[in-house]
């Protein structure tokens, strides 16, 4: 191994253990102060008789025990969108711009969810997961961004160098679970506001859209001293043209929270859900899904049509860079799923009604 190469594993390595559980036990939240609940003690936010993400031994037996698939440091994607300034009426455009990055144009609104324009998923620029495909529309091709949506702290989701540029030309509205206010609003400053909910609380979107915050099977840090001391959350998207369900990391658990939400919110025109960043299972299955898991969460809250992200773009985990689109379509035939139905989505791709485009 080059000393390059030492320098990168030593480093990611390095990022990895400022997320290990087990290492500290401080008991102050200086992100979140609020009453307790049935996921939140007082310190740390939880998930209600779901295993912990696992210890300090169990994420060095996956860093330095395993071994990971070789990615090509540049996977160009063959899509690229312009989207139009605006989508009205009963109209309904999603466009992926990479990983978990996307843009939900309905109702005259233009969201954004978990955008990340950086080039390392990272807290440091010159180390950490780096993309490998530019992002499928171009910030100076985004239309004007009305509401931001932020799932939770990882670096992948919560990006605040683009926060900023975000915020600086358009001063949208910036909304995120629980105790994100702590790492968001030091970056957008007063040009925008943000505003944080709990699981079951709601935004107001105006023209007839609501942002339902719904729980997931996840957990959160941006350090080492504040693990879970900041909530995480999925999004239902109740809108005039029809609802769609987001969920940003997750694992699968008992899959209730899936069934309610079908439950709660349904019909779903559309489920926008993770497929990649899921092995060595033995590590990973707590916290992300795997394509068939997808596949099931789809059935679960009875969406019509799923959009597949979270892959392809920056290599969090272990398998091959096709490897989800791969084990969805096997996930898909062993669920009798018509190919259009759940898509594989890559930077630029485009869903617009039924079909990708």
């Amino acid at each position: 191994m080059n000393r390059r190469a030492v320098i990168a594993r030593s480093a990611t390595a390095a990022a990895a253990l400022l997320f290990s559980t087990g290492a500290y036990r401080y008991n102050t939240n200086s992100s979140y102060s609020g009453p307790m609940s049935d996921h939140f003690d007082g310190t740390r936010f939880f998930v209600p008789g779901h295993p912990l993400e696992g210890g300090i031994a169990r994420l060095l037996r996956w860093r330095f025990g395993e071994t990971a698939a070789s990615w090509s440091a540049f996977a160009p994607s063959p899509f690229a969108d312009v989207p139009p300034q605006r989508v009205g009426g009963t109209g309904l455009r999603v466009a992926l711009i990479g990983h978990a990055s996307l843009l939900y144009q309905v109702a005259g609104l233009n969201i954004l969810v978990d955008p990340v324009y950086s080039e390392r998923a990272s807290p440091v620029s010159i180390a950490g997961p780096k993309r490998v495909n530019p992002p499928g529309i171009a910030f100076d091709a985004l239309p004007p961004i009305d509401l931001v949506v932020v799932s939770h702290g990882h670096y992948d989701h919560l990006d605040t160098a683009t926060l900023g540029q975000i915020a600086g030309r358009w001063k949208p509205t910036v909304i995120a679970p629980l105790g994100n206010d702590a790492a968001i609003a030091p970056a957008i400053a007063s040009a925008s506001a943000v505003q944080t909910y709990d699981w079951g609380q709601a935004h107001d979107a105006g023209n007839g859209v609501t942002v339902h915050f719904t729980p997931s099977y996840h957990w959160s840090a941006r350090g080492l001293l504040d693990r879970r001391k900041a909530l995480w959350a999925s999004f239902v998207i109740t809108t005039p043209a029809g609802t769609i369900y987001h969920v940003a990391d997750t694992g699968y658990g008992d899959g209730r929270f899936f069934r309610d939400a079908g439950k709660t919110f349904g019909p779903i025109r559309l489920a926008t859900l993770p497929i990649g960043a899921y092995e060595p299972r033995w590590f990973m299955q707590p916290q992300h899904v795997n394509p068939a898991e997808a596949v099931k969460i789809m059935t679960d809250c009875g969406a019509a049509s799923a959009i597949g992200h979270h892959w392809g773009t920056f290599q969090l985990t272990n398998e091959a860079i096709d490897q989800p689109e791969r084990d969805l379509s096997t996930a898909r035939a062993a669920a009798g799923l018509a190919d259009r139905r759940f898509a594989a989505f890559r930077p630029g791709q485009v869903w617009a009604g039924e079909t990708a485009a």
